[in-house]
């Protein structure tokens, strides 16, 4: 019996803030999979080895982990005050499905230098050095992100001395904001989707607890620590290795969906793995976080642990940092009261790996609230490039 040759496909692996991806130009993927649908897909699967059985993404570039399961296609933008349009593909690790519905803060901070390197840019808009400013369309959510990508010697700079805590080693910063980050669209229409800072949420096994629902940056769904049994200081293991704590945050998150007006139904929370994504949130506490490190409770505003893909997260996702920014800043909320309440335009939290400043300012217009604006830094690498191979069929 003949089987096919694998087809090679040009592709970029790079970390980009505390989670990895590979990278593909729009333009450089089979032409069957320029365009969204079942081709496209099936190629990104068989790309990150899924769906996996076993868990491990032997057979793909894949990490096993929602934090490593990911891809990107970047094109040119066809919207004159953009550069690149940006789209961003969550891939299931056991499923055969990719989750288009959100989009990746920390594979953000890496969009603009793959941009400027693939030559997405005019020549004349890359100083000798400097920073590069580069005007990114993120497809997935119809938002408006800004990299400020440093430039030396005319090409992207990557190493350096800035340190993101939940990775190893330090390189350089990339400054992100992320332009009027609450989600107007069709999804959940204000910022607050229920017009509440608070919530009571009745989930079954677990009663009724307050939350605050917040569409910035990604649909979130915040609650408080100490009323689902925990302290806010956990690390990765006391969630992950509990089925009863990641049943009960998966219930949080489905029912909390449906209140979001994301889904219809609870059942209907399987095929949108991506979002909404829980967080629960305490006052300050001193903890040992996972590189061994002491974060003392006078370092940060408070504690955050977010769950993504059904896990807890060994950090933060860039876009519920966002969410958390743009929470932090509007009084009354669970996080503005968890970080000591009253009026802030930024805020230090506490996570597994350590901690994560986030800027944002809140205005409050006919009773709406708004956020214009949040800021962030995060860095990226270029860890190989070249072509993935994959199995055609």
């Amino acid at each position: 019996m003949n089987y096919p040759a694998q087809i090679k496909v040009p592709a970029t692996y790079i970390r980009g803030g505390t989670s990895k991806g590979v990278f593909f130009l729009l333009d450089e993927l089979p032409a069957a999979a320029r365009v969204a649908g079942e081709v496209r897909d099936k190629l990104l699967l068989r790309v990150i080895g899924s769906p996996d059985p076993y868990g491990k993404h032997t057979d793909g570039m894949g990490g096993a982990t929602s934090s490593t399961s990911k891809t990107v296609i970047v094109s040119r933008s066809s919207r004159a005050d953009h550069d690149v349009d940006y789209l961003f593909g969550q891939v299931a690790i056991d499923k055969a499905f990719v989750d288009w519905s959100g989009n990746c803060g920390n594979l953000s901070s890496a969009v603009g230098g793959f941009a400027i390197s693939k030559g997405l840019l005019d020549a004349s808009r890359i100083p000798h050095n400097g920073f590069c400013t580069v005007r990114i369309w993120q497809a997935n959510i119809g938002k408006t992100i800004i990299a400020h990508v440093p430039i030396t010697d005319g090409e992207v700079q990557e190493t350096g001395d800035f340190e993101l805590d939940g990775v190893t080693f330090a390189a350089a910063e990339v400054q992100l904001e992320f332009i009027d980050p609450a989600d107007d669209g069709e999804d959940g229409g204000a910022m607050f989707p229920t017009g509440n800072q608070v919530d009571e949420l009745d989930v079954p096994g677990v009663g009724k607890i307050k939350a605050t629902f917040i569409n910035a940056g990604i649909p979130t769904i915040f609650v408080n620590a100490s009323e689902i049994g925990y302290t806010g200081s956990e690390l990765q293991a006391v969630i992950n290795d509990s089925s009863a704590a990641l049943a009960m945050f998966e219930s949080i998150r489905s029912h909390g969906a449906v209140k979001m007006g994301l889904i219809r139904d609870v059942s209907e929370a399987a095929s949108r793995q991506h979002t909404p994504k829980v967080a629960f949130l305490a006052p300050p506490v001193d903890y040992l976080a996972s590189s061994g490190k002491t974060i003392a409770a006078g370092d940060v505003d408070l504690l955050v642990r977010a769950m993504s893909m059904g896990k807890l997260h060994h950090a933060m996702m860039g876009t519920a940092a966002v969410a958390i920014g743009a929470a932090a800043a509007v009084p009354g909320t669970l996080v503005n009261l968890a970080a000591g309440g009253g009026k802030r335009t930024e805020v230090v939290f506490g996570h597994p790996s350590g901690t994560l400043r986030v800027g944002a300012e809140a205005t409050q217009i006919d009773d709406e609230w708004v956020v214009k604006k949040a800021i962030m830094s995060r860095s990226a690498r270029v860890l190989m490039e070249g072509w993935v191979r994959v199995p055609v069929g």
